[in-house]
Parts: C-alpha cells; sequence; structure tokens
C-alpha cells in the first residue's frame, strides 16, 4: 500500500493566513463605503492596541494617556500638512513626510514623559498619565490656531508616491476608487509592518527584558537589565504607535475634533488589550478590531436590535450600547478567559483530514 504524504502542521495556519491576506486585498472590490471606513477605523485601532500591549502587557506599564499620543499624530500631521488656506496654521509640507514628523512628534512627546514613566508604575504611573488627557484636553480645545478648538481642523489629504489618498476617483479593474479605497491598503500595510516590528521587539532581547520587568522589576535590576530605560524607551514607542494610529485616524475621518481624544478613548484602549490578551501582539489585533467595530455594527443595524435605538428616541444610543456590551466582555474576560482572546485561540486544536498519517 502506497504510504500518503504526511501533511505538516503549520501549513493549515500559513494556508489560513494566505487565505486571510487574498480575502483582504480582494475587499475594496466588493465592499461599500461603510464597511471599508469600518474596517479602517479597525486597522487603526489596532495598530494603536499593539503599542499600549507593548507597555502595559509586555511591560506592566499601565497608562491612562494613551488618547493624548493619538491625538499628536492626528493633530501634528494637520499642522505640518496644512497649508493655512483654511485660516489655521500649517507648514505645508508634503503629506508623507508630514505623517512621518507627526509619529516622530508623538515619539518625541512620549520621550518628554519618558523619565517619568521610567520611575513609576502601577496605579501610580496611570494617575500620571491621566494628567496628559486633561492638558491635551485643554489644549485642544483653546488652541484655536493650530487645532481649530470645538470645530476642530480638516484633515490634508495624504500624498504618496504621486498618489493622492482623496476622494478623486481612480478607476481599477472598473471600480472606483476613492479615498478610504486607496487608505484600505495603506492601512494593511501599516497594520503588517506595526505587526512585524512588535513581534520582532518580543522575540529578541528587548521584549525578554520587557517581560522580566513586568513580572519582576527588583529581580530584573539584580540581573542588571536597566529597568528605568526600558521603561522610558517603551513608552516612547508606545507613543509612535499610538502617533500612526492617530494620523490614519485622522486620515480617515478627514477631521479632527477634539472630543474624541478624551480618556473614553484611552478606556477603549485598555479594553482591547484585556479582551484579546495582554503581551500578545494578535491578542491586540483582534481585541482592536472587536472593540472599534462594535459601534459601527450597532449604529448600522440599530433598528433591528432589541433596546438599540437613534439616540433621542427613548432607547440606549448605539455608542453607549458598545460601551456596555465591551466592558461586559472585559469582566467576563478577567473572570474566564484571563488570556483573552489570544489564549482561547492558542487552546483551539487544529483537527486534520482523516487520512493524515502521524
Amino acid at each position: 500500500m502506497s504510504e500518503r504524504r504526511r501533511i505538516p502542521a503549520k501549513a493549515y495556519p500559513r494556508a489560513a493566513a494566505g487565505l486571510g491576506v487574498v480575502v483582504l486585498l480582494a475587499l475594496p472590490f466588493y465592499l461599500e463605503r461603510f464597511w471599508l471606513q469600518a474596517g479602517l477605523f479597525a486597522i487603526a485601532a489596532a495598530i494603536g492596541a499593539i503599542g499600549i500591549n507593548l507597555l502595559t502587557g509586555a511591560t506592566g506599564q499601565l497608562s491612562m494617556g494613551h488618547a493624548f499620543f493619538l491625538a499628536v499624530g492626528a493633530y501634528g500631521y494637520c499642522a505640518l500638512a496644512g497649508d493655512g488656506t483654511d485660516g489655521l496654521s500649517g507648514l505645508g509640507l508634503p503629506g508623507w513626510l508630514a505623517a512621518v514628523l507627526a509619529v516622530g512628534l508623538a515619539g518625541l512627546a512620549g520621550g518628554v514623559f519618558s523619565p517619568i514613566a521610567g520611575r513609576l508604575h502601577g496605579a501610580y504611573l496611570g494617575i500620571a498619565t491621566l494628567a496628559l488627557i486633561f492638558i491635551g484636553q485643554h489644549v485642544l480645545f483653546n488652541a484655536h490656531d493650530l487645532t481649530g478648538g470645538y470645530n476642530g481642523r480638516a484633515v490634508p489629504p495624504l500624498n504618496l508616491f504621486g498618489l493622492t489618498f482623496d476622494d478623486t476617483e481612480l478607476l481599477v479593474l472598473q471600480v472606483p476608487f476613492g479615498s478610504v479605497e486607496k487608505l484600505w491598503y495603506l492601512g494593511l500595510a501599516l497594520l503588517l509592518g506595526g505587526v512585524l516590528f512588535a513581534r520582532g521587539v518580543l522575540r529578541g532581547r528587548p521584549g525578554r527584558a520587557m517581560n522580566a520587568i513586568r513580572d519582576h522589576r527588583i529581580a530584573a535590576g539584580v540581573m542588571g537589565i536597566p529597568v528605568a530605560r526600558h521603561r522610558a524607551a517603551v513608552f516612547v514607542l508606545s507613543s509612535m504607535y499610538a502617533g500612526l494610529a492617530g494620523v490614519l485616524l485622522a486620515l480617515v475621518f478627514q477631521r479632527t475634533v477634539p472630543e474624541y481624544f478624551g480618556m473614553a478613548l484611552s478606556l477603549e484602549y485598555l479594553a482591547m488589550i484585556v479582551i484579546g490578551g495582554l503581551g500578545s501582539v494578535a491578542g491586540a489585533v483582534a481585541g482592536g478590531i472587536f472593540v472599534a467595530l462594535l459601534p459601527q455594527l450597532l449604529n448600522r443595524y440599530a433598528e433591528g436590535l432589541p433596546l438599540v435605538s437613534a439616540p433621542g428616541t427613548g432607547g440606549i444610543a448605539p455608542g453607549e450600547a458598545a460601551r456596555y456590551l465591551y466592558g461586559a466582555a472585559v469582566v467576563g474576560t478577567v473572570l474566564f478567559l484571563p488570556g483573552g482572546l489570544a489564549r482561547l485561540v492558542a487552546r483551539t486544536p487544529i483537527h486534520r483530514p482523516s487520512g493524515e498519517t502521524r
């Protein structure tokens, strides 16, 4: 009898990943604008969640100020790329350069705060970063020439390699590509780069040092690990991830408003990494997608859901309902699935075809 060829166990997840990539690349040709925009919000949330997971999940540093660094990235891009035609301050830099500098500006803001982050831990750091939210809200609402105040400011379109990411339609295989379709591929590329970089950090010496600091900072210091330096460096890296997410969010929204970058946004990012799994890059992505898509889906299908309705009609607003649901998800995760979605996937066995030999 002929022996059947053995299929490696790693072939199944690789095949699934390859199929997923093909599906993601094909989505702009089939989905309407709403779904692509919701997907871009989820991609931006996943990028920001990776950043705070490096800080909180891998290093054990609690941060309540993640929304501040998203605001730095979003408004930094607007100020650097704006040309002043809207009456607001702007340097008129090329879009790609403004985006890079905005991410660097978020990292610089994290670097200014990093000496504090390097010396505090736990609830003390959480309280200290909470001050960033109040400072940021005060600046965003009152620096009218730079931020536009309460009304916010329009976001200049991104220019990259001669392609403008605006609503000027570009026909690709007879499918009109506007700003959302173009940004979709940019968002996927940024998410892939963010995932690969974060996994490289966690699997290398910096990642082992971060985990040692999280598990026992005193022992890590005795072993020769510069605890304060690593904490400060991770805080800067987390801030840059947040800045990148802020730039992408601004490009998708096409307008920045101060009230979006408040305390609720920071709490949402903490919910993302708890639901997804602390310390897991894949878990951060999954948690970010879940928390970002939930209000979009509830808003889309509010009329067909019990107790959920449009604001002012007597029911629960979709945004509030989403907070209730992922708040319950956080409680359920802490009580029944401490490792989050990442632990759940790790426990799921791979089913092989019955004819496969071991």
